[in-house]
């Protein structure tokens, strides 16, 4: 076995090595194994082109995401052992009690987000800005939670909204955030829904924008949304009279 750490930092000529090395291994009979350890830009480099027929040869891939202090502890990993790695660069502080790799492949907000609250999904402009149906840039991250759930206190700049239970999990669908991590996020149609639902926060201009592009995407059907909207009672007149004036 064969073990290369911060194989992040093998350049080109030493992974085009590495895939030569691994031609024994083409017989399912050959005792040689290889593990790399490194920064998430290994995984990204060696999905390039240029590496295919290396990354074809990965038989087992594993990523670790961020750890939160009770989880540390949990591991045996003391606060003082913690600070120490923090201190020597081998750990990321990105939020009070949780690290992360260095320089992790992730956005630090999302991760302290879905560390936090497990049930926590991306709604409104933020879900709408990720399924590219408007151009704005939110100034927060808009989060909902079950209403009767109390929201955590976070570094991330969030806006946190309540949403009955009994709907909650309507069009919800997961986002990845970093190997098994992963955060909430509402799908384009339960999207536009809340959009209409809620236009006093944000304006009706948005919810038209987002229901117009939304409509010019190739397959999407009226019908759609109106399963959706069946289940918002405020929301479902104004989505049927604007769909009838763009339609």
């Amino acid at each position: 076995m064969l073990v290369l750490d911060e194989a992040h930092l093998l350049d080109a000529e030493q992974l085009e090595g590495l895939r030569l090395l691994t031609n024994v291994d083409i017989d399912s009979r050959s005792p040689f194994a290889c593990v790399l350890v490194g920064q998430p830009t290994l995984r990204r480099r060696i999905r390039l082109g240029a590496f295919a027929a290396l990354d074809q040869r990965v038989a087992l891939r594993y990523s670790m995401a961020g750890m939160d202090g009770p989880e540390a502890r949990a591991r045996g990993v003391s606060d003082r052992l913690l600070y120490n790695w923090r201190d020597r660069g081998m750990v990321e502080q990105i939020a009070r009690g949780i690290s992360v790799q260095p320089n992790l492949a992730a956005d630090p907000d999302l991760v302290e987000i879905a560390v936090r609250a497990p049930d926590a999904t991306l709604c409104l402009t933020t879900a709408l800005a990720r399924h590219h149906l408007i151009d704005d840039i939110p100034p927060t991250i808009d989060v909902a939670l079950p209403r009767a759930q109390r929201a955590p206190r976070m570094s991330a700049p969030v806006t946190w909204h309540r949403f009955n239970e009994d709907t909650f999990a309507l069009g919800r669908e997961q986002l990845a955030v970093h190997g098994e991590l992963a955060i909430g996020i509402y799908n384009p149609t339960r999207s536009i829904v809340d959009a209409f639902r809620l236009r006093h926060l944000y304006g009706e201009d948005q919810a038209v924008e987002a229901l117009r592009r939304w409509l010019a995407g190739r397959g999407n059907q009226p019908s759609e949304l109106l399963d959706i909207a069946r289940h918002f009672p405020t929301a479902e007149p104004s989505l049927r009279w604007m769909l009838q004036v763009l339609l």
